[in-house]
């Protein structure tokens, strides 16, 4: 967990340090929840196995371990460790920090120099670090809950391992009351689904689970709490969630993939998520639009109109009336059958429209408001389709230096299949009256 590291034992008369300071791992091996790196196969079990260390990025959400680990890993390998929070520093603490690791250095001491929030400082500032970590004066060990493909500058990902930290899970945090409890000689005052329920309200966040269950070492309770009394006796982690952030994004396309995958359950959960977290719901009704004509078209035309519908009633009715209206355009589509063949056919259209650029249209389709476009033929022999049998002519709509294209072919599913159907009909008219 971040920043669960054991403090200094506190002078008299000061107040102990948080329970999750007391109960910071004091080696790599008791690290919770991230086995797959600081493990003997793991990147940073190899590293500290051979006794070197790359730079690194740790890129994982809250609470997962990456200053702990960071520490750990200076005194695995016998660096000075040397922190800094991007939030709180600025040009003057790097050049500080930079200065006294070259001095270190010509001591024969080198710096491990974390930086916590890496991606708050901006593209000069990352770029700042580059000569210091190229020759050595720092070995860089970077922390972001964001993702660093995006908020990392590109010279400084290549000089640097990206090792991912996982959300720590129902058993890790498990264990980490185990550990509190154990430190604190008695057990947490909840029941069973009380302490589960404790466990989920985490939301993968170690450090916010200790905290947590400090406040509850810190109260004298007749009985232990059920679900219901946490419930009252806790304010419940809002879920982390930043509008602009990869998780929005996240989220966005999980949404999107389970309605396209049919998984109505699915849909749902992902749709409450983004609503519970204070997404804007029309961000999310313009998505579930798009998703109509992109992913399901003509196979069920209700689907546009369903979409759009929850929209006016969203905004007729707010929240959280309008919600309900969400749900059903998001059920519609998910439990809707997909079709992505208006969608291929728009991309092989435009792409022909930008490459045939100006060709002109048969003259016999053009109207014809003026004696002299008469005169060049335009309209002549327009045959019109309501006056042939089955109202199809059969003409020829392409231009006269272009072969006719097969833009749309519509699926099997929904009513895509009459369509097709239809379009064959058509077809087998077409080769008959142009024989």
């Amino acid at each position: 967990m971040a920043d669960l590291f054991v403090s200094d034992t506190p002078e008299a008369g000061t107040p102990p340090a948080p329970l999750a300071d007391r109960l910071r791992p004091k080696t790599l091996n008791e690290v919770i929840g991230q086995e797959h790196l600081t493990g003997p196969d793991g990147a940073i079990g190899r590293m500290v196995a051979a006794g070197r260390l790359a730079s690194i990025i740790f890129w994982g959400p809250p609470g997962t371990g990456k200053t702990t680990i960071a520490r750990l890993l200076a005194d695995a390998v016998g660096l000075r460790f040397v922190a800094l929070s991007a939030v709180f520093s600025g040009v003057a603490d790097l050049k500080k920090a930079f200065a006294e690791a070259a001095q270190m250095a010509k001591a024969g001491k080198r710096t491990l120099l974390f930086v916590d929030e890496i991606h708050r400082f901006n593209r000069a500032q990352q770029d700042g670090f580059l000569p210091y970590v190229e020759n050595g004066t720092v070995t860089l060990v970077g922390a972001t809950t964001e993702n660093p493909s995006f908020e990392i500058n590109a010279a400084l990902l290549s000089r640097a391992q990206v090792l991912i930290l996982n959300r720590l899970d129902h058993e890790a945090l498990g264990t980490l009351l185990d550990r509190a409890e154990e430190h604190e000689e008695r057990p947490l005052p909840l029941t069973p689904d009380a302490r589960d329920a404790l466990i989920a309200s985490a939301d993968g966040d170690g450090r916010f689970l200790l905290n947590q269950a400090e406040t509850l070492f810190s109260v004298n309770l007749e009985a232990p709490l059920d679900p219901a009394g946490l419930a009252e006796m806790l304010h419940r982690r809002v879920a982390v969630y930043d509008k602009d952030r990869e998780g929005h994004y996240n989220l966005i396309s999980a949404l999107h993939k389970a309605m396209r995958g049919s998984d109505p359950q699915a849909s749902l959960y992902y749709l409450a998520r983004m609503l519970v977290a204070g997404e804007e719901p029309l961000y999310v009704l313009r998505r579930i639009v798009r998703f109509a004509s992109e992913d399901i078209g003509l196979a069920d035309p209700q689907a546009l109109v369903q979409s759009l519908a929850a929209k006016n009633a969203y905004e007729f009715l707010g929240s959280p009336e309008g919600e309900l209206a969400i749900v059903q355009a998001c059920l519609y589509c998910a439990t809707a059958p997909k079709s992505n063949a208006a969608y291929k056919a728009a991309s092989a259209a435009w792409r022909s429209a930008k490459e045939t650029g100006s060709l002109m249209p048969p003259k016999n389709i053009l109207n014809a408001p003026t004696r002299l476009m008469k005169d060049i033929g335009y309209g002549k022999n327009y045959a019109y389709d309501h006056e042939a049998d089955e109202a199809f002519s059969g003409d020829d709509y392409w231009p006269e230096e272009m072969s006719r294209q097969d833009y749309y072919r519509p699926s099997s599913r929904g009513f895509e299949a009459k369509i097709a159907e239809r379009l064959a009909f058509w077809e087998k008219l077409r080769s008959e009256r142009q024989q």
